[in-house]
């Protein structure tokens, strides 16, 4: 195992390599914020899980708030969609381009999400919200007033928006909280979870998702294959607590 203290400003940004499988993690103190191959392919679940979810829609122009190690974005520009990311950090756009293969044409703007979506007038067929601080989604982007900005910036028809919720376990109501907010804004809102396991990631998905299926894995990576379409076979969607 080999780790790499990045160029950033930041000491504990750290990319971590696997020597024996090619595998690329992306640290930052003790925050995981990316899995993925030698190809830039996550091995995250979540990640496929929305990368599933995006396919299904047929997504050609998704806007992603929070890049990490923009592993969706690769594996999404594998497939031809059109990505913009926005994130606050600069760090996070060079450490997702020279360790995890984030392709030169994926349009980068360093920026607040909601300042972004004020500022700009396009319309995207998704927005994906992976927007953390300290294992902490920013408070002003989990509100009516930055949903309903959302819903401003998608297309009329057919759009979808992926929130990843970090869940601590059964106990969290953070996402039955957070899907119920949503719902004050979109009609059609759906929560993928694993229930009973601990520390994991769910997916609010809202907008046009009534006949979404549970996702499954569409794009390989080179390792962890296997026990990713098992993790992935544990996430479904759950009924939204009151």
């Amino acid at each position: 195992m080999l780790r790499k203290r990045t160029p950033a400003a930041d000491p504990g940004l750290v990319v971590e390599y696997n020597n024996a499988s090619g595998g690329v993690s992306f640290w930052q103190r003790e925050d995981n914020h990316s899995l993925a191959d030698s190809r830039g392919i996550s091995t995250a679940d979540y990640i496929h899980a929305m990368y599933g979810f995006l396919r299904q829609a047929g997504c050609r122009d998704v806007l992603m708030i929070g890049c990490g190690g923009g592993t969706l974005a690769t594996m999404l520009r594998r497939v031809g969609v059109k990505v913009t990311i926005v994130d606050i950090d600069g760090c996070s756009f060079e450490i997702a381009r020279t360790y995890f293969h984030l392709p030169d044409d994926v349009e980068c703007h360093i920026a607040d999400g909601e300042a972004f979506l004020k500022k700009t007038t396009r319309k995207y067929n998704a927005v994906v919200l992976d927007a953390y601080c300290d294992n902490e989604i920013p408070r002003h982007m989990v509100s009516r007033r930055f949903f309903n900005l959302v819903k401003s910036r998608l297309k009329p028809r057919g759009s979808i928006v992926l929130l990843n919720l970090i869940v601590r376990d059964d106990d969290d109501g953070t996402p039955d909280r957070i899907a119920r907010l949503m719902r004050r804004t979109w009609r059609q809102v759906r929560l993928l979870d694993a229930v009973e396991h601990e520390g994991r990631n769910a997916v609010a998905v809202a907008g046009a998702v009534k006949t979404l299926k549970r996702p499954r894995l569409l794009m390989k990576p080179k390792t962890h294959a296997k026990s990713l379409a098992r993790d992935l076979r544990t996430l479904d969607f759950r009924p939204i607590r009151d």
